[in-house]
């Protein structure tokens, strides 16, 4: 979560460097009003409640800054059920912790298969199993949801979750390359048969799996990419890893692809919804 910078008691140059490190550029917390004050040295970093666009065409929309104060606030408003919070601090407790999805995150994942009445759904990336296990709570008793992933690890703590919650009669682990499995998948004749798909994998594979996806689910359907922001990476030039320059092609791609109808959401590290046209 980002903070702004307040010109108070530093010289510019100073806010500057301290700015660079927080990731936020000067020009919009210039703008930002009511600001909340911490000290970083001999410069004044406030967090600042809302942002503005650069772009002043869009008309100088203020737009909220999730602040750790107000991400609490927006956690303590979540329904998450009991084994859910249970498995999310265990798994807090492991490497890797940070790939799990958050809680805000999960109830949306829910909210979109209760939406859509999904019946059918698949995961590709499944980690100890936090967004699997949402959407398997909220599946008809008939329904189904393929996990896939590579790692057996995990997969036996996503599994172990399963029993407790009583959902294991509605999951399908597909331990292996989750490409692999989506190819398998459409030879078995199982294309345009599913209602969601959601992908937290390999970032450079994204593509791939999106393809793969699109043959999978039906029209009306929704695929949802996780990580589209990448820690805010995608928007620095500076930063041209492997992963990023996967997840900015992938995003630019998605832009002008007419098969589906799309929505960037800023929520965890970024989400974009994607329903089949």
């Amino acid at each position: 979560m980002a903070s702004g910078l307040a010109m108070n008691r530093c010289s510019i140059s100073v806010c500057r460097k301290a700015d660079t490190l927080l990731n936020r550029p000067t020009v919009s917390v210039v703008r930002s009003l009511k600001l909340s004050r911490r000290l970083i040295g001999n410069c004044s970093v406030t967090a600042a409640p809302f942002v503005v666009a650069d772009d002043e065409k869009y008309g100088n929309k203020q737009v909220i800054n999730l602040t750790p104060r107000l991400y609490d606030y927006v956690l303590s408003n979540v329904r998450e059920p009991k084994i859910l919070r249970q498995l999310r601090e265990e798994t807090a407790k492991l490497r890797g912790s940070q790939m799990q999805v958050s809680p805000d995150q999960g109830q949306l994942l829910a909210m979109l298969v209760q939406i859509l009445g999904a019946e059918k759904c698949i995961e590709v990336g499944v980690y100890t199993g936090y967004s699997s296990l949402a959407v398997a709570l909220v599946l008809p008793e008939s329904g189904c949801l393929v996990a896939c992933d590579r790692d057996p690890n995990s997969l036996e703590v996503a599994k172990r979750y399963y029993e407790l919650a009583g959902v294991s009669h509605k999951v399908i682990v597909k331990h292996g390359l989750a490409a692999e499995s989506l190819k398998s998948m459409i030879e078995n004749g199982e294309g345009s048969s599913y209602d969601f798909a959601f992908v937290d994998a390999d970032k450079r594979m994204y593509q791939d799996y999106f393809e793969l996806l699109l043959q999978l689910v039906r029209v009306g359907g929704v695929i949802v990419m996780d990580n589209v922001l990448w820690h805010g990476r995608v928007a620095d030039p500076m930063v041209n890893d492997a992963k990023t320059i996967s997840i900015r092609n992938f995003n630019e791609k998605l832009m002008d692809d007419e098969r589906v109808s799309i929505s960037m959401v800023p929520i965890g590290d970024g989400m974009t919804i994607c329903r089949k046209r």
